[in-house]
């Protein structure tokens, strides 16, 4: 019985540690061959030197498990660098067929206190990072489409978060390169989806180096074989699924993953709806309208992650 990714090669970027490694080996389980890309700086923020190493680690584990891999050591940030990791993957493997974009940087700081470089740093990391890797692998299918192959296969899975979903307010750059992402992924899907390529994007949550502050005190496994609900190994499973063939009616979706739960995020819907008695709104009007309306909303309508979450601290 062939695997669900046999014969397919893929691109995890940020694939050396946490959630982009346990990506990385599920879909080499799965059966791809797998190019491992992290820029291996050890600091969360982006800080330090770059290392070949987690990159490298990763990939011994896949091939040492039977697998394919290759490990590249580079800033997907950079847009030359994006070019030679989808040429990497075509040089090696034959071709191009799921890029999974993971790599990111945290630099946090309140709106009125985040310097300049704070928020290009995050930005870049994040959302350019995520154009680059995304231009590429698109020239990539689009020119095998143009040159007559039939049947082209491509899926990318792209790194959201529900910061720009639920607002977070020491991450002004993280939630706004996330909600940017969603808006690569969506544009993406349609414009990609006639070369036979879909586009989604999920919204994690894992304990991982980049959250160790977000999940700090919430509970751990007390038992030894007791798996972590914010273990990153529960999310790994949606990147494959979506990365598969099952997946080709899965289009332009944002999905929440964690601990054994997958949510549908739907579009954005109108909550209400209100007409001018005349030609043009007067202030006055507005203010007899939306007053009264959010007036009558629930104080208080934060998220709130413990209850969320359904985890409780200590």
């Amino acid at each position: 019985m062939s695997l669900p990714l046999e014969g397919l090669s893929a691109i995890v970027t940020g694939a050396g540690r946490g959630l982009g490694r346990a990506e990385a080996l599920e879909l080499a389980r799965l059966g791809a061959a797998v190019v491992v890309n992290d820029y291996g700086q050890p600091g969360r923020d982006g800080s330090g030197e770059a290392s070949a190493a987690p990159a490298e680690e990763v990939a011994a584990e896949i091939r040492a498990a039977g697998g394919r891999a290759v490990a590249h050591l580079g800033d997907v940030a950079d847009f030359e660098t994006a070019r030679g990791l989808v040429d990497l993957a075509v040089a090696e493997f034959g071709k191009l067929d799921v890029l999974v974009n993971n790599a990111g940087i945290l630099r946090d700081r309140m709106v009125f206190s985040m310097s300049e470089d704070e928020w290009d740093a995050v930005i870049r990391v994040h959302l350019k990072g995520h154009f680059n890797t995304t231009h590429f692998a698109a020239v990539h299918w689009r020119g095998r489409a143009k040159a007559g192959e039939s049947g082209v296969y491509g899926r990318i899975v792209n790194t959201s978060s529900e910061a720009f979903l639920a607002g977070s307010a020491g991450q002004p750059n993280y939630a706004a390169a996330k909600g940017g992402i969603v808006g690569l992924t969506t544009s993406t899907a349609l414009a990609l989806a006639k070369y036979g390529v879909t586009a989604n994007a999920i919204c994690p949550r894992a304990r991982t180096r980049m959250t160790e502050d977000v999940f700090a005190g919430f509970a751990e496994p007390t038992a030894e074989d007791e798996l972590d609900p914010l273990s990153p190994e529960h999310v790994a499973p949606l990147v494959g699924y979506l990365a598969s063939p099952a997946a080709a009616a899965v289009n332009g979706q944002l999905l929440v993953v964690h601990g054994g739960m997958v949510a549908v995020v739907d579009r954005p819907k109108v909550a209400a709806k209100f007409d001018t008695a005349k030609d043009v709104f007067t202030y006055e009007e507005l203010d007899g309208l939306l007053t009264p309306y959010y007036a009558a909303r629930p104080a208080g309508e934060t998220f709130a992650a413990a209850e969320v979450l359904g985890l409780k601290k200590g």
